[in-house]
């Protein structure tokens, strides 16, 4: 029986968000956590909320200036 890890799942996917990448998160437990994070991290984030899930979407910031 394999166990899943919550914080690391969050862990996982706070860090495609901090690379830029756009992260989907089912349970409410992870969503959670990664609200959590992305608060403490200070992250620019763009939240989704579905009838299944929450997407978090990092927001694009325009270097060309």
């Amino acid at each position: 029986m394999k166990v899943i890890h919550t914080q690391r799942i969050a862990n996982d996917k706070v860090a495609l968000l901090m690379n830029g990448y756009s992260a989907f998160a089912e349970t409410e437990e992870v969503i959670r956590l990664v609200n959590r994070r992305i608060h403490r991290n200070n992250l620019n984030i763009i939240v989704e909320r579905t009838n299944v899930g929450c997407w978090f979407i990092p927001e694009q910031v325009n270097k060309a200036q």
